[in-house]
């Protein structure tokens, strides 16, 4: 008998998350689906047709490198008009294959075996592999609880000589909240005088309400010349299937991350690039964002008033959170598992953006969603027994 290849993995501890779980259990039970965070809804018919025209009209071959020049142009247009901040588009802008290879190109060029990486949980779940897959050591700092803001003086204290990077995202997934003018101060005062880079995850920048501003990192001079920004297409224009996203960075970083991204992918894919150029040509299509998704963060308010849990604010992304520890102590992963065999309704555990599980008894919710799934999802929410 032949003798297995003896494997040793890069990541022995990841294998499959709540996640998979709670997908393969919504779909066993044909659960309203409050968990994904990805419309549901179609995209503009608009786009869809630019795209088209673009492959009928040949446009089906490899794109330059760091993108097409029209579209990094708006991208450097979009960016100069809402945040102050004028990036060279020749080399300070580039078109990803996803927010998600911008992040890891953005990790894997500037991180190196050794370093640290400061990060605020709970997260995205892609920060601390990727910083691991480098040899280097995520550092996990909590956010406080329910607030979701970042203590400075924890910071602070968590940084060391071998700090190589800070990741940040706002608006915030899971959470729902934003950074403020006074937290784009602070960093900037903590990093002053260090080589440490910024990694900011923007990808809801035109998702921020109640009339906020988004303080990204090109609001900031100072932090614009240590950042990387990553924003997605996708979470924009209702299209997460196409992958494609952008970063901007100055040029000595973005010379670091395209020696990454050119064999990672080369280029993003063609067609969609062509349609997000001539797309973009009305800024409308991104402006009106914050309206709409306020709506839906309104219409899965007013719709859970009567519902056994407390609410979260959100200030900003696709997302509520939901509390239930005031009249369950079921751990959070068991919780959302029964709301869908016992209520037909999917949602996630926020203990799943830990990486040691913490267990607030919190629910996250996506209002990424048509009308009829919010009401739908909310009425089942409300059925909840105390």
């Amino acid at each position: 008998m032949q003798t297995p290849v003896q494997l040793r993995s890069k990541l022995p501890d990841v294998g499959t998350t709540i996640f998979t779980v709670i997908g393969q259990l919504s779909n066993q039970y044909q659960a309203i689906n409050l968990s994904q965070g990805a419309p549901n809804f179609p995209c503009d018919p608009k786009l869809v047709q630019l795209v088209n025209q673009a492959m009928e009209q040949g446009r089906n071959q490899y794109a330059p490198m760091t993108g097409l020049p029209a579209l990094k142009e708006a991208i450097a247009a979009k960016v100069a008009e809402l945040y102050g901040r004028h990036y060279d588009v020749g080399s300070e802008v580039t078109i990803t294959a996803s927010a998600s290879e911008g992040l890891y190109s953005a990790i894997s060029a500037l991180v190196h075996p050794g370093d640290e990486v400061i990060y605020f949980e709970p997260s995205f779940d892609s920060y601390a592999p990727i910083v691991r897959l480098q040899g280097a050591h995520p550092v996990a700092l909590k956010l406080s609880v329910p607030e979701f803001t970042i203590n400075w003086d924890e910071v602070r204290a968590a940084i060391t000589p071998k700090t190589r990077m800070i990741i940040v995202n706002t608006p915030h997934n899971p959470s729902g909240q934003v950074f403020t003018a006074d937290d784009l101060q602070q960093m900037a005062d903590l990093l002053r005088g260090t080589d440490i880079v910024v990694l900011s995850d923007e990808v809801y920048e035109h998702m921020v309400f109640d009339g906020q501003r988004h303080h990204g990192m090109a609001t900031h001079p100072e932090l614009a010349e240590r950042s990387v920004i990553v924003s997605s297409f996708g979470k924009t224009f209702h299209v997460t299937g196409w992958r494609v996203g952008y970063c901007v960075a100055p040029a000595a970083l973005m010379d670091e991350i395209l020696k990454v991204h050119q064999f990672m992918m080369f280029s993003a894919d063609t067609p969609m690039q062509y349609g997000f150029a001539e797309y973009m040509r009305d800024p409308a299509t991104y402006l009106h964002l914050a309206d709409l998704y306020q709506a839906k963060r309104d219409l899965m308010v007013k719709h859970l008033a009567d519902s056994p849990f407390k609410l979260l604010p959100s200030q900003g992304s696709f997302f509520l959170v939901a509390s239930y520890g005031h009249f369950s102590s079921e751990p959070d992963s068991q919780f959302v598992q029964r709301l869908i065999t016992d209520y037909r309704v999917a949602t996630i555990p926020m203990s799943a953006f830990y990486t040691d599980g913490t267990d607030n008894r919190l629910i996250r919710l996506s209002f990424a969603k048509d009308d009829a799934t919010i009401i739908a999802g909310a009425q089942a929410l409300c059925r909840v027994k105390v």
